[in-house]
């Protein structure tokens, strides 16, 4: 049976990826891919896509926005683009997106069930189904924008679809998985993300059923003009105390750009920097010829590590996964271009040799995740402010870019800046 593994509050945010960004961003998403399918196989992958937590690590490590509602689009773009040629190698397909894109959801899983032998109307069934449960059945304020539909070769799914409350400037992301769903309409979410917004209709819950069948009932025996007529008389009663709603664990992205102290587990992060001081020189020789951003490089490579590899509980702070290359908006501080660039490149050579046999490089990666793990209970170091202050005074020589521009030498850097997104 699905269940809900979580929930969020998520800033509603407007913009575009910058190109040189969102080409980033699909390069090092679908070798993330590759190398989660590679090491645990393909179901593991829909799993991650399901947990909430995950996904948002997910989008912060690629440099977008590490608190906004925009990871949901701009990871989902990530992955239909790159994805898309490596479909028939994986067996994993991208359908959906935003707007328009959603709309032609079903017409893409008929094209794809046609490509490799699965019911394609069963699937587009599934996806109006699940698009109507969190529009119609779940009735929270939320009006649903985005609705991405990934499907394997063997006909597991994932669904991730967003909906927006422009009042509140709150956007809801719900995560559906077809592993163990066995109703549309009894509980069938994998993870709903969104802050709580006092009593939901929720249609879909099992505590429900009764209400469904008793709406079926009324339908029967007197109608959609006897239902307006008892609406009617019902609103002029009193209202019935409210039932105590379940509570689910939640993570509160604030509104605020600025990475915080306290949005990060330090100890973890602790554990990432002396694990990249420690397996660098011994795994990464190579890379640290490269003078001035070898080290950093393993640095972020052992926070992409820790998205390949790390368990559900590691990405209770997704702000800690943007310190790996920054944020678009400068915040945590400027994307380093240069740094981002070598760790897709030492990606790429990774699982390129490990699809040839040879597991060396993949395996290195592995270290780098088991050794921040083994250091982090006892490893120092700088404070998550003293840490961001020295990326910003380092960013030029890092190739430090922005929705703003290139970062000039830090001299003569522009102060941080807030909500003036463009």
């Amino acid at each position: 049976m699905g269940k809900r593994a979580g929930s969020a509050d998520l800033p509603l945010h407007g913009g575009r990826v910058p190109a040189w960004l969102g080409q980033r961003m699909t390069r090092l998403g679908t070798v993330i891919t590759e190398a989660i399918v590679l090491e645990y196989g393909r179901d593991e992958f829909l799993r991650r896509l399901a947990h909430p937590f995950w996904f948002q690590s997910f989008g912060a490590v690629m440099g977008m926005d590490w608190h906004s509602s925009g990871i949901t689009t701009s990871v989902i773009g990530a992955l239909k683009r790159g994805l898309a040629p490596l479909s028939s190698e994986l067996g994993i397909h991208v359908c959906g997106g935003r707007g328009k894109h959603s709309r032609a959801t079903p017409g893409e899983l008929l094209a794809v069930g046609e490509r490799v032998g699965l019911d394609g109307a069963d699937l587009a069934r599934s996806s109006r189904l699940v698009a109507k449960v969190d529009s119609a059945a779940l009735q929270d304020g939320f009006d649903l924008y985005l609705h991405g539909f990934i499907v394997a070769d063997d006909g597991q799914w994932v669904v991730v679809q967003q909906g927006m409350n422009d009042a509140r400037r709150q956007a809801r992301r719900y995560h559906w998985h077809s592993q163990g769903l066995e109703s549309f309409v009894d509980a069938p979410h994998a993870a709903i993300e969104g802050h709580g917004q006092g009593t939901i209709v929720n249609l879909a819950d099992r505590r429900a059923a009764a209400s469904r069948d008793s709406q079926l009932d009324l339908l029967a025996t007197i109608g959609p003009d006897g239902i307006t007529r008892h609406f009617g008389e019902a609103r002029a009663r009193p209202a019935p105390p409210e039932p105590a709603q379940a509570v689910l664990p939640h993570l509160i992205l604030p509104d605020r750009h600025d990475v915080r102290a306290e949005d990060v587990v330090a100890r973890r992060l602790h554990g990432a920097l002396a694990a990249a001081a420690d397996r660098g020189p011994r795994d990464f020789a190579e890379l640290l010829l490269v003078p001035g951003i070898g080290a950093r490089a393993v640095e972020a490579l052992a926070l992409v590590a820790e998205v390949v590899h790390g368990a559900p509980c590691r990405f209770s702070d997704p702000a800690r996964f943007s310190l790996a290359h920054g944020g678009k908006d400068r915040h945590p501080f400027p994307v380093p271009t240069k740094v981002y660039d070598h760790t897709i490149g030492v990606m790429k050579s990774a699982v390129c040799k490990a699809k040839l046999g040879q597991q060396e490089e993949l395996a290195a990666i592995r270290r780098l995740d088991d050794q921040a793990r083994r250091l982090e209970a006892a490893a120092t170091g700088p404070s998550v402010e003293v840490y961001m202050a020295s990326e910003r005074a380092r960013s030029h020589g890092f190739g430090g870019r922005s929705v703003f521009g290139w970062e000039p030498p830090a001299e003569t850097a522009r102060p941080t800046r807030g909500q003036d997104l463009p």
